[in-house]
């Protein structure tokens, strides 16, 4: 990922509220933009590196479980 998008995705969400960034999640998976992923991709790096193993062992599960059930 070119590190011009992950600085520019990080400007645009840096100061947003709970609330904020919440619709910018919803609104770029509801939109179903491929390009939207790449900013997705910037936001769950930044909830990975920040998150517990425990936190992070959550996140694997339920991924997993998830992605289990899309079949």
């Amino acid at each position: 990922m070119n590190l011009n998008l992950r600085n520019a995705v990080l400007a645009n969400v840096s100061g947003n509220s709970q609330s904020e960034l919440e619709d910018t999640i919803v609104d770029a998976i509801q939109s179903g933009e491929e390009k939207m992923l790449p900013g997705l991709g910037v936001l769950f790096e930044v909830i990975w590196k920040n998150a517990s193993q425990d936190d992070k062992a959550e996140m694997l599960s339920s991924l997993e479980q998830s992605l289990r059930n899309q079949g």
